[in-house]
């Protein structure tokens, strides 16, 4: 008996997280996240937020091509999860090279919007409850949309749209390829990278994604989102 009690409450804590996540996530594919764990960490640390919301139609649709040439080439073939590309990431990083990773845009969705940065292994297991859920409440097009609103492109400054009013004084309607790769380039590390004069591995890495660019559109890479 004292064994089944506890037993219960665990089938229940599982139950109502279950139907709480999917409502949360059935209303957020029709609603713009307001606000994010980081975007609070953001605040806590003094530096305030910036977001300016752009819906994918609005935008100018070499943002996602950046994106997915930069973050998730098989964005519109996979289902939330690339095992070519986390087996490819752990070969590269078992090897002691420079580390990857194999987070889709889809999982780095689920992880901006629903979760916090860091956590383990913890926090992957949830990232992937979410992934699942978006991936099937959401679909592609909603995907890449929250993604590119809620990811961190500076200091601050959340989104593509917010970042392209940081970096080059014009929203993110208007972009050219070198422009969106600039700001793609700096979605894996927003807080050590800046768009607007970048140098390095910074420029060289922006553009080469300038020149994916045109490929993602000729090879229909971003099919889904058309």
């Amino acid at each position: 008996m004292t064994i089944a009690r506890p037993f219960r409450w665990l089938i229940k804590a599982v139950l109502a997280f279950v139907i709480l996540s999917v409502l949360w996530v059935g209303i957020l594919r029709f609603v713009p996240p307001p606000f994010t764990l980081t975007m609070f960490g953001d605040v806590v640390g003094g530096h305030g937020v910036t977001k300016d919301w752009m819906s994918l139609s609005d935008m100018d649709p070499d943002m996602p091509r950046a994106a997915i040439a930069g973050e998730d080439a098989r964005f519109c073939s996979h289902h939330g999860f690339d095992w070519r590309g986390i087996a490819s990431a752990a070969s590269s990083n078992a090897q002691g090279r420079r580390l990857r990773g194999g987070s889709t845009i889809t999982q780095q969705t689920a992880k901006n919007v629903f979760l916090f940065q860091g956590g383990g292994y913890v926090r992957k297991a949830f990232e992937a409850w979410f992934a699942l859920l978006i991936e099937g409440l959401w679909g592609k097009r909603r995907i890449m949309e929250v993604y590119l609103n809620v990811a961190e492109t500076g200091i601050g400054t959340y989104g593509a749209n917010a970042g392209a009013l940081r970096y080059f004084h014009h929203d993110a309607s208007r972009l050219s390829p070198t422009e969106a790769a600039r700001i793609a380039a700096v979605l894996p590390l927003p807080k050590k990278r800046e768009a607007a004069d970048p140098r390095g591995f910074i420029r060289r890495h922006g553009n080469r994604l300038a020149r994916y660019v045109g490929v993602v559109r000729r090879a229909g890479l971003d099919s889904c989102l058309r």
